[in-house]
């Protein structure tokens, strides 16, 4: 696993111990970029579920202004740090290990540009994050949310919790679902700014 492109291209990244997390091709984080290069570039951004940090880390070596790593494996959160300090990332970055939920209902109050989360496939922690998502002080209606899942993951949830699917991006086994905060007075198409 290694960073794609930007200041620290081609650095290795490392993956925490045991099997607590599925970390993202590069293929499919390759992807994901195309389609957020313009979202990038001095954005805040939070990493959910975080993992290794790769989304984050890939963000920063992009141009992002600062991210914040959440995640509450005591592996993934020294696994982290480990390869913030590798790609040079440490002071642009905040790693709280906490649950994504927790995070986003209490500990983040800056308004987030993008919000990504990896939760655990098939367990309703997606529909949970978007629920705290609704009512953090870090989304409003110009935050992008995406959310990988599984490919037969239904988010028809997300319309009753006041959120927007402007795009789905799907992969062999999983898919992306990009969401807005929909806006009680204005539902407009959102998915040509994407």
């Amino acid at each position: 696993m290694r960073v794609i492109a930007g200041s620290a291209r081609s650095l290795l990244l490392k993956t925490p111990a045991g099997m607590t997390t599925r970390p993202t091709t590069d293929r499919i984080k390759e992807t994901l970029f195309n389609i957020l290069q313009s979202e990038v570039p001095g954005a805040v951004l939070i990493d959910l579920c975080a993992g290794s940090g790769q989304i984050g880390i890939e963000a920063l070596s992009r141009g992002a202004g600062k991210v914040y790593f959440i995640d509450n494996d005591n592996s993934a959160v020294k696994c982290i740090e480990e390869n913030l300090k590798h790609t040079g990332f440490v002071n642009k970055s905040l790693v709280l290990k906490q649950d994504a939920v927790t995070a986003l209902a209490y500990s983040i109050r800056e308004r987030a540009d993008v919000i990504f989360a990896d939760p655990p496939y098939g367990k309703g922690t997606d529909e949970q994050i978007l629920a705290a998502a609704a009512k953090s002080r870090a989304v409003d209606t110009d935050t992008l949310i995406i959310i990988e899942e599984a490919i037969e993951r239904d988010f028809s949830f997300a319309n009753e919790l006041g959120f927007d699917i402007i795009r789905e991006k799907s992969y062999k086994t999983n898919k992306h679902v990009f969401l807005k905060k929909g806006s009680p007075d204005e539902k407009s198409d959102l998915s040509g700014k994407l």
